[in-house]
């Protein structure tokens, strides 16, 4: 009895499952027991049929690996919304910027959380335009932030007129260092520095930072307080590659190493001119173009005297030397 129940419902089963899989394929246009191309399947065994086999994606249409060798974590953020950084959190109160993401550029070039700086906003709101805008990554764009807003905007307040501008000289650049084949990589590379050249002003004027001409104090509290936030500050007198910007950087060392190599020069001295000065006269031989000198009258004009005789010279001699 148990034995027919059991035959039964298989075959009810065996049933079922072969008008399930007709309907499918009618939906599709195929006839039962066919592949999608319409061919028909080939069978292990009697009344049962192998499952297609597994979609492969061809390499042309996936995406390209390379683009996250580099930086693995962005093939996860690639699938969803990036959302900010705590970095671009905090910046987003300090300054004006764009977010890029992960920056991937040839070699070892590339940065992660990289964003373009555009302006800086100080305590009053004011906004310091950062020209051209830097490519950098986040965590020195919040230094370069930082710093303008509380070293260098205070150190101006006896200059007059309040900052405005800030000349960015060069930013990401996927290069060596100091522009040299077969250099190590830049921190440049890496979106990790920023060169600058001067500070502007509202009225106009331009504080050159190597610019002798200007406020030596004002340059030293720059020097000063740029070595103490950055890990690098080349200048003049570090390289000869940095005698009219200052090069600064976040560059991680072993024990938090530090370079700050930044000459602040004073203007040369004006040279004096030399002229050749007279010779002035005795005082024997000085007197004055106007004096007269009186004549000596004739009966005043001493007689030359009379030469020595030796006592031994015969007399003849004698009289030939009066005549002379």
């Amino acid at each position: 009895m148990k034995s027919a129940v059991v035959i039964a419902v298989m075959t009810v089963g065996l049933a079922l499952g072969l008008g399930l899989g007709s309907a499918a394929a009618a939906e599709n246009g195929a006839q039962p027991g066919a592949s999608p191309a319409g061919k028909p399947l080939k069978t292990a065994h009697a009344g049962t049929t192998r499952p297609p086999p597994p979609l492969v994606m061809l390499e042309q249409f996936g995406p390209p690996q390379e683009a996250f060798a580099s930086f693995p974590e962005s093939a996860a953020a690639a699938s969803g919304p990036v959302q900010p950084s705590a970095c671009q959190l905090r910046l987003a109160k300090l300054a004006v910027f764009q977010t890029l993401g992960t920056i991937v550029g040839p070699g070892d070039c590339g940065a992660s959380d990289a964003v373009l700086l555009q302006s800086i906003i100080l305590v009053d709101q004011a906004k310091i335009a950062v020209t051209p805008p830097a490519t950098l990554r986040c965590p020195m764009a919040e230094q370069i932030a930082n710093w303008v807003r509380d070293d260098v905007s205070p150190s101006l307040v006896h200059f007059g007129p309040p900052l405005r501008g800030l000349d960015n000289f060069d930013s990401y650049e996927c290069r060596g260092r100091n522009r040299l084949r077969a250099a190590l990589l830049s921190e440049h590379g890496r979106a990790d520095a920023l060169d600058l050249r001067d500070f502007k002003l509202a009225d106009g004027r331009e504080l050159g930072l190597t610019d002798v001409t200007v406020d030596k104090d004002w340059r030293e509290k720059i020097r000063a307080s740029a070595c103490a936030r950055f890990s690098t500050v080349l200048g003049p007198g570090s390289d000869g590659y940095h005698e009219e910007h200052i090069h600064l950087d976040l560059a991680e060392r072993h024990n938090g190493y530090k370079i700050c190599e930044w000459d602040v020069r004073e203007p040369p001295r004006p040279v004096e001119a030399q002229t050749e000065k007279e010779p002035q006269p005795s005082s024997d031989e000085a007197s004055t173009p106007d004096e007269e000198i009186a004549p000596i009258p004739a009966d005043e004009v001493p007689l030359p005297r009379r030469r020595p005789v030796a006592a031994n010279l015969p007399a003849e001699a004698v009289k030939r030397f009066d005549r002379n």
